[in-house]
């Protein structure tokens, strides 16, 4: 029954947590952690702009740090009841997590960087092309999504519970 217990409590916040986080939170924490419009007309000078990119670090990293919960909750749910397939999904999501991470952050730091277009050419064009990041952003934060909802579902499932929606007290849940 411990097990149950504490699967439950994690099924407690994955859930929230991969609501709010991972399809509420992009919209906040990117207005909050780019450069807003209205200090943009007023940087003038190389070294502004790069004060104002490192001033989203902090809040690039609290972001990652938030988005992470679903992810750690998965791995806590494969050490609560360990299953060697989905233990290579976790794998899966692990990397694709790091990989939306790292594109994550190069498209906010870079989108700082050129000040949301209003910016002049103190910077190399390679900033500039991480406006095309969201669509790569994308192509990794889908199957992502798919595969850690898919998951979750999984481990927060009952496993006494058949597909008939009947109970079976024999199988040992603890």
């Amino acid at each position: 029954m411990t097990r149950l217990t504490a699967r439950a409590l994690v099924a407690v916040v994955f859930w929230p947590s991969l609501f709010f986080f991972w399809f509420l939170g992009p919209f906040v924490l990117f207005l909050l952690s780019t450069t807003s419009s209205e200090v943009c007309p007023r940087l003038e000078t190389r070294a502004e702009f790069l004060a104002a990119a490192n001033g989203t670090l902090p809040m690039l990293i609290m972001q990652t740090l938030i988005y992470a919960v679903p992810v750690v909750c998965l791995v806590l749910w494969n050490r609560l009841s360990p299953e060697p397939a989905q233990a290579r999904h976790i794998a899966i999501c692990i990397k694709l997590f790091a990989v939306a991470a790292v594109i994550g952050a190069v498209w906010d730091y870079g989108s700082s960087l050129i000040c949301d277009g209003y910016g002049q050419a103190f910077f190399s064009t390679a900033w500039r092309m991480t406006s095309y990041l969201p669509i790569f952003s994308l192509l990794v934060n889908i199957p992502l999504y798919v595969l850690v909802f898919s998951l979750g579902r999984a481990y927060s499932t009952r496993d006494d519970v058949t597909e008939d929606g009947v109970i079976h007290p024999s199988r040992d849940n603890s």
